[in-house]
């Protein structure tokens, strides 16, 4: 994979339109941050595609947002955002004993302390 993305990277003339993936390694993210983007409307695919298919992303759009530092900072800020979210929530799913014997360990290393 690595050496596709050089690969990709080193073209002299890109393609016009960019797969997922292609478009992460353009804009410098990683694959799995690209539909974190598109879900807050960071970035926009070509066309109508089914919520599940193949996205593409028109090269020229990507150019422009490679250059934006605002875009940049959004785009950064989604993506901890989602992350911070996401791990929030984490602790809010254990179930009601395994919570309460967690919370039992920190008060007594608490107490021990």
């Amino acid at each position: 994979m690595q050496q596709d993305m050089e690969r990709f990277l080193n073209l002299k003339a890109s393609p016009g339109r960019l797969t997922a993936e292609q478009a992460a390694w353009f804009l410098g993210f990683l694959a799995h941050e690209i539909p974190m983007l598109v879900n807050k409307g960071l970035l926009k695919p070509l066309g109508h595609p089914a919520h599940n298919g193949q996205k593409y992303f028109l090269t020229a759009t990507l150019e422009e947002l490679r250059r934006d530092e605002k875009w940049f900072a959004k785009a950064s800020d989604a993506v901890v955002e989602y992350w911070r979210d996401k791990n929030s929530r984490k602790g809010q799913n254990l179930p009601t004993a395994r919570r309460q014997s967690r919370d039992g360990a920190e008060a007594r290393e608490l107490a021990a302390a």
